[in-house]
């Protein structure tokens, strides 16, 4: 009998989330991407399967402000992205949280969203 790895569980847990997460024209979909150096979000339009709006830890807003991957760097991408959503007129998303806990950076991005003023 062989162990799953961790990227495979990880994998197994996305798909379960992804199957009640989806995003409508109404309510697009908030993904986050979060990986060992730096983490990504995006608002995603599953009907039409566009990007909208994204920000990471790399984006030049963020870049020079702060150092390392902290909670702190995904509040920041959490506001770039709350922002970058309100001048697109984006006020309504569902949150994927892509299979991580909702837990430490993943948290710390999403409340940050929400204070911007994303409403899930």
């Amino acid at each position: 009998m062989s162990k799953k790895s961790v990227k495979d569980a990880w994998l197994l847990r996305k798909e379960r989330v992804r199957r009640s997460v989806y995003g409508t024209p109404e309510r697009l979909r908030l993904s986050v991407y979060r990986g060992n150096k730096n983490i990504y979000s995006q608002i995603i339009d599953d009907t039409k399967g566009v990007t909208l709006v994204a920000a990471s830890s790399l984006s030049p807003e963020i870049r020079g402000k702060v150092k390392g991957f902290t909670i702190e760097t995904a509040k920041q991408v959490g506001a770039l992205l709350a922002l970058k959503a309100k001048e697109k007129g984006i006020e309504q998303v569902v949150f994927d949280r892509s299979g991580y806990r909702y837990h430490g950076k993943v948290k710390a991005l999403s409340e940050a969203a929400r204070e911007g003023g994303l409403k899930f």
